[in-house]
Parts: structure tokens; C-alpha cells; sequence
């Protein structure tokens, strides 16, 4: 089956962290009027500060499940259009809904598979919990880079040793 784009229906997110780096996509509701042209409503927008939400939870789990330091919070959060995101509605017997949300946070390589595992659980039941997105649509990658990678200001390498 091919990919698709998906407008987006509701709500929708996140962080990074020394050494993690969180980029948070979700589609946004599009009004189905061509510009110019009248409409009797508004489409419905989404809480303004969902993503903030959803960023928040990331980062909390990234805290919780990976020991990410206290203020280690590098957070890009886009909202897009739904023909700016493409995916399969179907992937791996994943049912996915107009409400998906990508998460790609770029870390510090050196966590083992068990912390990545309970990160991917915190951040799914987080989001069913305090935000109301389905754990079906809740798509994450870790992009694993070494230390010295990283720049956090002042253009020196921080961690580089």
C-alpha cells in the first residue's frame, strides 16, 4: 500500500536533552475552503499549548527512563499541514490515525536497549494519558551521534574529551 499524507483531526507534540536533541511533528486541521473563498466556521484549531504538552511529557521521560540531566531541554516543535507529513496508515499492523505524531530526538550514543525500550513505553502511555494521542500514532526514532558531536554554545564542543 502506498504512503499517504493525513490531515491531522485533533491534538497533537517534543525535547532533547546534553546530549539529546527532540524534534516533535503533528499534523494540524486544514480547512477544507480554498483560500479566498467563504466559509459560515472557523475549522477547529488545536490547544495552542499541545505541543508545549507533549514536549513537556517527552522530555519528563527522557528524565524517568534515560537520566537525562535536570535542564537538558533542546526542544523543536513544528505543527504541519497534513500534506506535509506522509506514512503508512497500516505499517507493521499498526493502525494509524489522522492524530500521528513524530518524534525523532538525536542523543549521546551508550543507552542500552532496555532504556530505549522503556523511553518508547513512557512516551507512548504519556501521551494516551496526559494528552489524549492514540499509542498507535505516537512514531519514534533515536538518532544516536558521539559526544563530541555537540556544541551547546559558545562554539565549543562541551563534551568532547
Amino acid at each position: 500500500m502506498p504512503s499517504r499524507a493525513r490531515p491531522h483531526a485533533g491534538l497533537c507534540p517534543a525535547p532533547t536533552l546534553s546530549y539529546l536533541l527532540l524534534r516533535l511533528a503533528w499534523h494540524s486541521p486544514r480547512s477544507p475552503h480554498a483560500p479566498g473563498t467563504h466559509r459560515h466556521q472557523a475549522p477547529p484549531r488545536p490547544d495552542p499549548t499541545h505541543l508545549r504538552t507533549l514536549g513537556q511529557i517527552v522530555y519528563d521521560c527522557l528524565r524517568r527512563t534515560i537520566n537525562v540531566p535536570e535542564h537538558d531541554n533542546f526542544q523543536v516543535l513544528t505543527e504541519h499541514d497534513g500534506d506535509r507529513l506522509v506514512f503508512d496508515p497500516q505499517y507493521l499492523g499498526i493502525q494509524r490515525s489522522d492524530g500521528q505524531v513524530f518524534i525523532q530526538i538525536t542523543l549521546s550514543e551508550g543507552r542500552t536497549l532496555e532504556q530505549k525500550k522503556a523511553l518508547y513505553q513512557a512516551i507512548a502511555e504519556g501521551f494516551e494519558r496526559e494528552a489524549g494521542v492514540r499509542p498507535q500514532d505516537v512514531f519514534i526514532n533515536l538518532v544516536e551521534v558521539r559526544k563530541e558531536n555537540w556544541s551547546f554554545g559558545n562554539g565549543i564542543a562541551q563534551y568532547a574529551l
